[in-house]
């Protein structure tokens, strides 16, 4: 074989690998956004749970305004309420009218204690959906957590027009007057909330707090065993005992659609959480 014929050999042979190296790597399949079905499915998982979906859902497609609020809701379940409070605000800035957000940013300011901030979204909220007994029911508890008393009332009042005894709103009203120190004026709401047929399992709880709180531990024991597991209701029998033995109950939080602080680190277990 010629000197020129070696030369193209060998110059084939070396040349395969580095024509195989330039090839372009297969290009990942880019994730898909979840179906409705398999929402659907997530929206009724544990709280951490649906953190870890929503927010991969928001994160395959920031145009989802719907997983940004429900990243954010389940953000604050989770008592990460700093967290919840930015995502929300994030889906204001790219829908500024969205109504669920507005009222998210203003469960999770209320939820850190820092009601004050979230009083402006829930005022718009308020102005774009003046039919949703929603933003006046959080209005009423933000504005009570601020001292503004009576603007508290106003708010749910107006909600109660809208949605007459409407049981979130009565246990706002109920948990607002327990922690001015009318608990009386509290159980009178709660047991008119507990009678709707939407109440949920937070309203008769609250109601026992408040009877337990006066002493009336009996009736208080009754709710608490009929709504929790033997070991849950014990521990939180435990607290509320302790409580009214001190001669002084624990500082009553007022109440939103999700857990305050004080509720989340005290009574929070007596909701089951």
């Amino acid at each position: 074989m010629s000197r020129l014929a070696l030369i193209a050999a060998a110059l084939v042979v070396l040349g395969s690998p580095a024509v195989a190296d330039e090839r372009t790597p297969a290009t990942a399949a880019a994730p898909i956004p979840a179906g409705a079905a398999e929402r659907a499915q997530y929206d009724r998982a544990d709280p951490l749970t649906r953190s870890v979906f929503w927010g991969r859902q928001n994160e395959i497609n920031p145009s989802d305004l719907v997983a940004g609020v429900k990243a954010a809701q389940a953000l604050r379940e989770l008592g990460q309420f700093d967290q919840a409070a930015t995502l929300a605000q994030s889906v204001l800035l790219t829908q500024p009218s969205n109504v669920e957000a507005m009222l998210e940013v203003g469960r999770a300011h209320i939820a850190r204690g820092q009601a004050f901030y979230g009083i402006g979204p829930l005022e718009q909220a308020r102005a774009l959906a003046p039919n949703d007994w929603r933003p006046l029911s959080l209005l009423g508890v933000a504005y009570t957590q601020v001292r503004r008393i009576e603007d508290g009332k106003a708010a749910w009042n107006e909600g109660l027009r809208l949605s007459r005894d409407n049981p979130d709103i009565l246990t706002n009203a109920a948990m607002a007057l327990t922690a001015q120190g009318d608990a009386p004026g509290g159980e009178l709401l709660l047991r008119r909330a507990v009678a709707q047929p939407g109440a949920t399992l937070k309203t008769q709880l609250n109601l026992a707090l408040v009877l337990g709180l006066q002493g009336n531990m009996g009736e208080a024991e009754q709710i608490v065993r009929r709504a929790l597991p033997p070991e849950a209701a014990d521990r939180n029998l435990a607290w509320l005992r302790e409580k009214t033995a001190a001669g002084a109950a624990a500082p009553v939080p007022v109440q939103t659609d999700g857990a305050s602080p004080a509720m989340a680190r005290t009574w929070g277990s007596l909701q089951g959480q």
